[in-house]
């Protein structure tokens, strides 16, 4: 982790040059009412920095640097390289990217570029060397954002298509490994010579698909790491160097793109409203932000996976988000919620965007913390108060590493293929392009509702680490949608529950191999003689399946089958639960054998929140935060603190008041003055209350001091 302050850092987005008329100063004294300590600045604007070729104009944002160090206000510094001004368009027209091979990207948005382009890069080059050879020592600067949310687009430019038959060319040697690699004997696509290597536009061959998309990946990552040396050539010692990370873009491989970084960076949106309401709500609106209190915590985790660390939130909601259509603002206290549930996940930064709504341009109506009046109002006002319960908390919750329950395995290259090639479908029968994360999030939010936490753990991680190690760290793994896997992973898993780990498999995990070619092996290959059962048929199914205890067995597992079914047939594992079905009762629902000193359990369906919770509550009896008999509104999250102390993150997400008991005695974090022990305490609608364990706090001793 670089060098950060001693607090969450804790502000916005701020383009003063986006201002109808004059108000840095009003700004800046809003901000600091606030207790904003930081400000994101310059990432979106190159045409501004250099409004012709060879023209800069480097001087207008030195007031805004000024004012914020006069206030205290520190500055993350972006390079503006994915939005290309009109003038590099004009003079350049080959640069524009092609999401088809010849057809060009419409210019009038953003991220249209080629961004492996010679004449992109040159441009690029130069106009990241002004800017940082004019603000780099200027002393707000305490890092730098390259780029922004990189991997929006799969570039289909003939430069990148070349290179691509080059990285083919080098990975497998000659056309014959390749042909034999990918299968090429089907439907007569055998190469004779790379130059018959097709375009992926109009390609059907899932092998090739898999190396397209890592291949994209890797132009972004080579792309990000190219500005990260450029920066670094320029930074102060303690000066960081991070991207923000859009975790949805097509050509992102977070787990290698932040390798090139010195902290992980994103942007969690997430739905307001009854989007955060627990139980969840039927009448919740999912937008293209994610709905459901889970789906704010998922998003935390996969950051905080990105490089096993603490994180820096770059953009999140600020008031409503979206389009012009989407205008759902929170409720009272659902700032709040959300702020201390992303530090309760690791954040060391909370920045909304932005600070203050458009006046002009596609996102007029996305609303900043101040509303087009530019006066405070209600989204100010709550933010303001979370900025002064940080700088209350000070260094304890300032980068805290979260507890795991529960640790699950995510597969970017299993996500890519489902995205083409999807095993589940929507409702009305058509492929459901979201199908990994289809398979994938019913386990997480059944964590999230039984009350445990989760670690996510990237497949591609998981040989470097030592099995015995990680069964003793994470004794409880899930890996579902685990399709595209190599056999040192599915070596690995095995070891892993030889070592005492509790592995748990979910459907089409083991099918296929590295090329996403389907296994000659029973199902899940590799895996089913250590866990007793095998399958080799398979089934959608339409609606939902009750599932109940299988007869004779002590489990409580029950609830519902859906979107999909393994054949399991036992060898010798013990079976949990049951289909209720004339025809799919002949198979288990789930079962479990031990293997070695651990456990491995097969479940052969997506299942429904209720079985999930059930099978998760029996995975993890006792949860490590030790919270029991929570209303079912209310949730706990626990985290370690840089000093060792433990802090408790308790939320309720309702219009109802509750009551919650401590496990343990508690200080309130957020509270003034001596205080009793806490034992049951209240929490009011959309509250949020932070506590660190008393035993481990001293009187004499500040609880905002290291």
């Amino acid at each position: 982790m670089p060098e950060l302050p001693a607090r969450v850092l804790f502000g916005a987005a701020y383009y003063h040059e986006y201002q109808p008329y004059e108000r840095l100063k009003t700004d800046l004294d809003l901000m600091v009412d606030a207790r904003f300590s930081v400000i994101r600045v310059g990432e979106s604007v190159w045409s501004t920095w250099e409004p012709e070729n060879g023209r800069f104009d480097l001087d207008w944002l030195q007031p805004v640097l000024d004012g914020a160090h006069e206030r205290g206000i520190s500055v993350v510094l972006g390079t503006p390289t994915y939005a290309v001004p009109p003038w590099l368009a004009r003079l350049y027209p080959e640069i524009a990217g092609q999401r088809a091979t010849g057809r060009p990207i419409p210019w009038g948005a953003r991220q249209e570029v080629d961004f492996t382009h010679p004449a992109f890069r040159f441009h690029a080059e130069r106009v990241i060397r002004a800017i940082l050879a004019r603000y780099t020592d200027h002393p707000a600067v305490i890092g730098f954002q390259v780029d922004n949310e990189p991997g929006n687009e799969l570039l289909h430019n003939q430069g990148v298509f070349q290179r691509f038959v080059d990285d083919l060319r080098h990975r497998y040697g000659d056309v014959e490994t390749l042909n034999r690699e990918w299968g090429l004997v089907y439907w007569s696509h055998r190469l004779s010579d790379w130059a018959d290597l097709w375009t992926p536009e109009g390609n059907a061959q899932p092998q090739y698909d898999v190396a397209w998309r890592r291949f994209q990946a890797q132009q972004t990552t080579e792309f990000i790491a190219w500005q990260a040396g450029i920066v670094r050539e320029y930074a102060r010692p303690g000066q960081f160097v991070t991207t923000c990370v859009a975790y949805g873009h097509p050509a992102v491989n977070d787990d290698r793109l932040t390798d090139e970084l010195d902290v992980t960076a994103g942007n969690p949106y997430y739905a307001m409203q009854e989007g955060l309401a627990l139980p969840e709500q039927a009448t919740a609106r999912q937008g293209w932000a994610p709905s459901g209190t889970w789906a704010l915590y998922a998003s935390a985790d996969r950051m905080f996976a990105s490089r096993q660390e603490p994180f820096l939130v770059t953009e999140t909601d600020a008031s409503s988000i979206g389009g012009s259509s989407m205008n759902w603002p929170g409720y009272d206290g659902q700032w709040r919620q959300a702020a201390w549930a992303l530090v309760s996940r690791g954040a060391r930064m909370i920045e909304y965007w932005h600070w203050h709504t458009l006046h002009f341009g596609a996102e007029t109506y996305w609303g900043g913390v101040l509303p087009h009046s530019g006066k405070p109002g209600r989204a100010y006002n709550e933010i303001a108060q979370i900025g002064a319960e940080l700088e209350k908390a000070g260094a304890l919750v300032a980068g805290l590493v979260p507890d795991a329950d529960i640790a699950m395995v995510y597969s970017l290259p299993s996500k890519w293929l489902m995205q083409k090639y999807p095993p589940l479908a929507q409702g009305d029968g058509s492929p459901d392009k979201h199908a990994y994360h289809g398979l994938f999030d019913p386990f997480y939010r059944g964590a999230f509702d039984a009350g445990l936490q989760v670690r996510v753990l990237h497949d591609s991680r998981l040989v470097d680490a030592d099995p015995a190690d990680t069964a003793e760290r994470h004794p409880v793994i899930v890996a579902p949608g685990l399709y595209v896997i190599d056999d040192p992973t599915l070596d690995w898993l095995v070891a892993y529950a030889a070592a005492g780990g509790h592995l748990v498999l979910g459907p089409r995990t083991g099918y296929a191999d590295h090329e996403a070619r389907a296994r000659g092996d029973r199902a899940p290959a590799r895996l089913s003689d250590p866990a007793g059962v095998w399958y080799d048929e398979f089934s959608n199914i339409a609606g939902e399946l009750p599932v109940h205890p299988a007869t004779g067995s002590s489990s409580t597992l029950a609830g519902a089958a859906t979107r999909w079914i393994d054949g399991l047939t036992p060898i010798d594992a013990d079976i949990l639960a049951e289909y209720e079905h004339p025809h799919f009762g002949r198979w288990p629902a789930i079962t479990t054998r031990g293997y070695g000193a651990g456990h491995i359990t097969c479940v052969g369906t997506v299942p429904d929140h209720h079985l999930a919770r059930a099978l998760c509550a029996w995975l993890v009896p006792r949860p490590r935060n030790g919270w029991r008999d929570l209303p079912e509104s209310a949730t706990a999250t626990t985290a370690t603190a840089p000093d060792g102390r433990r802090v408790h993150v308790v939320h309720n997400w309702s219009w109802n008041t509750v009551t919650a008991t401590a496990p343990v005695d508690l200080h309130d974090v957020l509270a003034d003055g001596p205080q009793p022990a806490e034992q049951a305490f209240l929490l009011e609608a959309w509250d949020v209350r932070v506590f660190v364990e008393r035993q481990v706090y001293s009187a004499s001793r500040s609880v905002a001091g290291g």
